[in-house]
């Protein structure tokens, strides 16, 4: 059996200029598709060379999760103080709670950098250097390749975040082992439904392909039931919902057990589809039988309304 040999490509090559090149490739959808696999978070574009005051950021992406902005600064050498500063303007201007850093090879004290400002900030920042290599197999097309050289420490982040809240209650405690069971399950059973880091709340939520939809799971101790909604957010959200509503009430019920039901909240600012079924989280041996209902559902949910939802 013939074996081919990685042969490494000049980034130049390819992209000869950032702002011209680079940031037009980034920015379509399966590339960004394919940094956001490899930091963990589904992005969405928002826009190109986003004017920042007098500068411009390279690409200002959403969480389609959380619905916060992600900035992405690129560069195409070694790098640099002044792209350091510009992360720091750009993502003061824009607000922005993710930081990314895309580069042919980072510095050490530039990567202390990023090291130390994931250490300093709380867990509502995050900092990722990248590194981006490119390779050809034979006559092959040329692939890129992303390699992460610096990223959130959760651990520590979730240390500080513990200590600020001093004492957490028996209730959150068991919802944060919740989450964290549920996670594992999706993990080990190879399912493509990507968890959030697991929090003490009664839910958690799962991108959906597009800012301003998201699906949420619900374990509630009280009302002892669990839930899957397909939420739909934003200004124009009765109108997404009504879309949605009218096209397909009568269709995804042919592909679910459980009832749908389709709720416009018309004195809020979202509405919801959801599906739900009684459930007690207070009992652990229970546990296994409702990650299962959850897996099997939120990959339904996804398959079926993922396409139509980025079709609106």
């Amino acid at each position: 059996m013939k074996i081919g040999k990685l042969n490494k490509i000049d980034l130049r090559a390819l992209w000869n200029g950032e702002a011209t090149d680079f940031t037009p490739w980034l920015a379509k959808d399966e590339n960004i598709e394919l940094l956001g696999e490899t930091i963990g978070i589904e992005l969405e574009v928002q826009e190109q060379e986003k004017n920042v005051g007098i500068f411009r950021a390279d690409i200002l992406c959403k969480d389609t999760v959380t619905d916060e902005y992600v900035l992405i600064e690129n560069q195409l050498e070694r790098t640099d103080h002044n792209h350091l500063g510009q992360l720091m303007t750009y993502g003061a201007g824009l607000d922005a709670v993710t930081i990314i850093w895309i580069a042919r090879t980072f510095s050490e004290e530039h990567r202390a950098a990023l090291d130390w400002l994931n250490r300093i900030t709380d867990d509502q920042i995050n900092f990722f250097g990248i590194e981006i290599e490119v390779y050809k197999i034979g006559d092959s097309l040329p692939a890129p390749m992303f390699q992460l050289v610096s990223k959130p420490n959760d651990w520590s982040k979730s240390v500080k975040s513990s200590a600020r809240s001093a004492q957490i209650t028996e209730t959150k405690q068991l919802q944060l082992e919740y989450w964290q069971a549920l996670k594992k399950y999706l993990e080990s059973s190879n399912s493509f439904i990507k968890s959030q880091k697991p929090s003490p709340q009664h839910w958690t939520n799962y991108a959906l392909g597009r800012s301003y939809f998201h699906m949420q799971a619900t374990a509630a101790v009280k009302g002892d039931f669990i839930r899957i909604e397909v939420i739909i957010s934003g200004d124009d959200a009765k109108n997404n919902f009504h879309k949605l509503k009218s096209q397909y009430e009568e269709d995804v019920s042919k592909y679910f057990d459980d009832k749908f039901y389709w709720e416009e909240l018309p004195e809020g600012k979202i509405s919801s589809i959801y599906i739900k079924k009684s459930a007690f989280i207070t009992k652990r041996k229970e546990w296994p039988e409702q990650h299962e209902w959850f897996k099997n559902n939120l990959e339904k949910l996804d398959k079926y309304f993922r396409p139509k939802i980025k079709a609106l």
